[in-house]
């Protein structure tokens, strides 16, 4: 083999030889997986993972062209050999070259580049809308013309998050409530946020629009793959930023059918349980289930507070003070503080329960008693 043939032969092919070892480094599926980018389960998901590729393999090529053709050059007309470097300053054909190539490559790029771009927007005809909502630090989904509404909160104890216990397996992923769709339905959410900005982001999905206050971003999904998702806010939010996550359950239609079904009768059965006498059994237990999830993040576990950011609960003017006020704030919130309205994030049975609750422990044994009625009349009145 000659000087030249060498040369090129180590130009041209050094690089895809070490493309194939490093490739044979990983040739495991799942190991290339986890190095990868996720394909994910929906149409979106898929073209984004298409158009990835698309380029991936197109610098590919680029790389193994270029970087072979300098091992060439540098191999076969290498100093020692005593090459004399060529010296000029312009040449009209290799400039058009260098102009055309590159103007081609981007063209074919922009291609399905915009193809999937207008896919990822579409969001024309669903299926189902869903409403999505921001909260600090929980989410709300609120299915369009069905009436259902509910809010999805972190689960994991407050033990767990401060090393009081050990981590469960579902550890900062697990919520009251998963948002529940049907496959082979296009589904849009309409994404805004309550109090600040908020990110709803599910990898598996492809989805990730700022939920902001006063704007609503629309996003859509579509999959044949049932199956459990999960995201989380990816735009800082405030101290429960990471206590947020986002759990998406898909289920096959007919499950999904049965699953409204049943989310339609519970609000029924809801409504018959406003006008009902709790006992105080039953409004310690519904409170103290409320206040874990909705307000020991804040207040802490046992309403000690956190000394000048939270106030304490126990021993407060506002727990012993008069009950319609203690009402009006949860109803109502506070303005210029972290306090926040939850007359639409809790219903009227859980504030009921959770006032009653306060009102009733950590030795403040008010002796009064809260119940869901109080609470619909004081909102009437608003």
């Amino acid at each position: 083999m000659s000087e030249r043939a060498r040369a090129l032969f180590l130009g041209l092919f050094s690089p895809i030889i070490f493309c194939l070892v490093a490739g044979g480094a990983v040739a495991d599926e799942a190991t290339w997986n986890s190095l990868n980018m996720p394909k994910g389960v929906t149409e979106v998901s898929q073209a984004a993972y298409d158009i990835h590729m698309i380029m991936i393999w197109i610098c590919t090529v680029i790389g193994v062209a270029v970087f072979g053709f300098m091992f060439y050059v540098m191999f076969a007309h290498r100093k020692s050999k005593g090459v004399t470097p060529a010296n000029f300053h312009e040449n009209l054909t290799v400039e058009i070259l260098w102009t055309i190539v590159p103007a081609l490559i981007l063209i074919v790029m922009a291609v399905p580049a915009t193809t999937a771009l207008l896919k990822v927007y579409d969001t024309e005809n669903p299926d189902i809308d869903i409403k999505v909502t921001g909260y600090q630090w929980k989410w709300q989904y609120e299915y369009i013309g069905e009436g259902v509404k509910f809010m999805s909160e972190l689960r994991t104890p407050q033990d767990e998050i401060y090393g009081r216990a050990p981590k469960g397996e579902h550890y900062l992923r697990e919520v009251t409530e998963p948002l529940v769709i049907p496959t082979n339905k296009k589904v849009r959410f309409l994404i805004t946020g309550n109090d600040v900005i908020h990110s709803w982001w599910v990898p598996d999905f492809a989805v990730k629009r700022d939920a902001v206050p006063g704007l609503f971003t629309a996003a859509w999904a579509k999959t044949d793959q049932p199956g459990i998702y999960v995201g989380e806010c990816t735009e800082l939010c405030g101290k429960g930023h990471a206590f947020m996550p986002i759990v998406v359950e898909v289920k096959e239609e007919a499950e999904y059918d049965k699953w409204m079904a049943a989310k339609k009768e519970e609000a029924v059965v809801y409504q018959s349980t406003i006008g009902k006498e709790w006992t105080n059994a039953e409004l310690m237990a519904k409170g103290e289930s409320v206040y874990a999830i909705s307000c020991a993040g804040c207040h802490q576990a046992k309403g000690e507070g956190i000394p000048g950011v939270f106030p304490a609960l126990f021993d407060s003017p506002i727990v012993k003070g008069p009950v319609e006020d203690h009402i009006g704030i949860l109803i109502n919130g506070v303005a210029g503080s972290a306090m926040q309205s939850f007359a639409d994030q809790l219903s009227e049975v859980d504030i009921a329960a959770v006032i009653h609750y306060k009102r009733n422990s950590w030795g403040n044994e008010m002796g009064d008693t809260v119940q869901p009625i109080d609470i619909l009349n004081y909102k009437q009145t608003q």
